[in-house]
């Protein structure tokens, strides 16, 4: 029987090598000594159109889950970047919802529990009050059919002011007031804009039921002079003390999962940078006293 105590620690799809069979990648999951990987669904034409996978394609995936005892619980869907709900062209908007009906679809048939949405209601485009308006509507229906088949949309954290804490994310659970939406917080997008306070915000979450589950990343700050850096930051040259946010999710008795969230699949040794990574996650995780 498997030990429903123990530390859920995943990985990010784009971690590992890019080029290979999902059966591959899954036991290299295994293999690096992970619980679960997260998918990307994000705004190429190659990602997106795993929405498409034939009954056949999934069960297939399916087996080599079976097989290894590793998860895809969860979906990062960043398709909406290319095709935002909260755009000022209407076709682009009927394409967004598409997608988001496509992908609670194929979250389902995969047995994902949580889609984790990126938290703008525009990304190329120039936000104002009515993209929020747009944007807002269409998570309010977004969140009606994920209800329908028990799946979660969990808002991300995100490298962009529109949704860049748990505060604001709250202004939106408010609003659409369903169990079907929460946050998925990443401590490295938390950390590195000045007006948050991590660890209170941590808590806002937690205390409130909010969080699906936490990204696991560093950053470097965003400053008067600096706009940030949001990725490949390697651990333990950004901004963010993990062993302070690990002291306060063992105080807050956080038993959520982890995902490690990396972009070394084009790097020359992906696997050796991924083992590596959770070693020193682990001690980071020790040292706060977190296990």
């Amino acid at each position: 029987m498997k030990n429903l105590n123990k530390l859920n620690l995943g990985i990010y799809e784009k971690a590992l090598p890019k080029d290979i069979d999902w059966v591959e990648r899954i036991k290299l999951v295994k293999e690096c000594g992970y619980d679960f990987v997260e998918i990307s669904i994000d705004e190429t034409d190659e990602r997106l159109a795993r929405l498409d996978w034939t009954d056949d394609e999934i069960n297939r995936i399916h087996k080599a889950l079976i097989d290894t005892e590793v998860r895809i619980p969860s979906m990062c869907f960043s398709g909406h970047r290319r095709f935002p709900m909260g755009s000022m062209d209407e076709k682009t908007r009927e394409k967004a919802m598409k997608l988001m009906q496509k992908a609670i679809i194929f979250a389902d048939k995969m047995g994902i529990r949580t889609i984790q949405m990126a938290g703008y209601d525009v990304y190329y485009e120039e936000g104002s009050e009515q993209t929020k308006k747009y944007f807002t509507e269409n998570l309010k229906k977004a969140v009606e059919w994920a209800s329908s088949y028990n799946v979660t949309l969990s808002i991300e954290i995100m490298d962009h002011p529109f949704i860049n804490s748990i505060t604001k994310y709250m202004e939106y659970a408010n609003i659409i007031k369903s169990p079907w939406l929460k946050v998925y917080p990443d401590v490295g997008n938390l950390t590195a804009w000045p007006e948050n306070d991590t660890l209170k915000e941590l808590e806002l979450g937690i205390k409130n039921g909010e969080i699906t589950g936490i990204h696991l990343k560093d950053t470097l700050a965003v400053t008067d002079t600096f706009e940030g850096k949001f990725k490949e930051v390697p651990f333990g040259e950004g901004c963010v003390d993990f062993p302070k946010v690990f002291k306060k999710l063992k105080e807050l008795n956080y038993k959520g999962p982890f995902l490690i969230e990396m972009w070394t699949e084009k790097s020359d040794n992906p696997i050796d940078e991924v083992k590596k990574a959770k070693q020193w996650m682990l001690d980071k995780m020790k040292e706060g006293g977190f296990i």
